[in-house]
């Protein structure tokens, strides 16, 4: 199977399952707690490796106790952790809050951690992977980190995550092949729909395919070059059973359109693939 680097944070979650979110002020039990490995980045590797790729994470990694457990949570799950670096510190933590009524999550970060730096993504031989895929979050050094793969790289194809609407994130798109748009980014900038936001997004990023996932609605995604609205394919949902767990279901519908695109597949069957990847995964069938 392919080589895949991914770029990002890992982290290490602590996910603790309640009957229902509870309200403000109120003291309840878990039905469940446990940790697990977590990140965008981190995820999606985990979801690869177990669709048989060699998925390799570039992230920082942290000098405590807790940096320990991811790792070996990573590497049980067939994540390769050679280009991570160490560095003095605490591990990033999600707290997670999950409800069992209806799967929806509740994230409270904290992180006092240095991003991965560019001088240490200059020494992964970037050229030995298939595919590389970054997270939009540290907008400077991963604007250095894209532009110099590119110099480095022949025709791999480069896929950045856009979830959030940080300072500068548009400055990446016209670096990546593939772009891949959360709900959460839409809405933030005004957007109701994700066709609406693909097409009013083209002019800026003429070169890549643009994708949008919109949960329970399904996905949308745009073709290199189609520009308008009635080019967008849409692949509804895919409802494997009841929703049960949310989390990083956005990491692995992006895992999913990573593995279609690499296999040579088609917009539309991309996304199928993809949903029904994230569609096991929140009916708990899936990571």
């Amino acid at each position: 199977m392919s080589q895949i680097l991914l770029t990002g944070i890992a982290t290490l979650d602590i996910v603790n399952t309640v009957e229902c979110y509870p309200p403000e002020d109120a003291e309840i039990r878990a039905l469940d707690s446990y940790p697990r490995s977590g990140g965008n980045a981190a995820n999606t590797a985990t979801v690869l490796a177990m669709l048989g790729h060699r998925s390799h994470l570039c992230a920082v990694l942290a000098d405590d106790a807790p940096a320990a457990q991811v790792r070996t949570l990573l590497e049980a799950q067939g994540v390769d952790l050679r280009h991570c670096v160490r560095r003095a510190g605490a591990t990033p933590t999600s707290y997670v809050t999950l409800s069992a009524a209806n799967g929806s999550r509740t994230i409270v970060h904290h992180r006092d951690l240095p991003e991965f730096d560019t001088a240490a993504f200059e020494r992964v031989p970037l050229e030995t992977f298939d595919w590389l895929h970054f997270e939009g979050r540290n907008v400077e050094a991963t604007a250095r980190q894209i532009r110099l793969a590119r110099r480095r790289l022949i025709d791999q194809p480069i896929s950045v995550e856009i979830e959030k609407p940080r300072s500068g994130i548009r400055r990446l798109f016209p670096y990546a092949d593939v772009l891949l748009f959360s709900r959460a980014y839409a809405t933030a900038l005004g957007y109701r729909d994700a066709a609406t936001l693909l097409t009013a997004l083209r002019p800026q990023v003429p070169q890549a395919i643009l994708i949008c996932a919109w949960g329970a609605a399904g996905a949308w995604g745009l073709a290199a070059g189609d520009r308008r609205l009635r080019d967008c394919v849409h692949a509804p949902a895919h409802v494997a059973g009841p929703v049960l767990d949310t989390l990083g279901a956005g990491d692995t519908f992006n895992a999913g359109i990573i593995d279609a695109l690499l296999g040579g597949a088609a917009l539309e069957a991309a996304l199928m693939h993809a949903n029904r990847l994230a569609g096991e995964k929140v009916a708990g069938l899936g990571v």
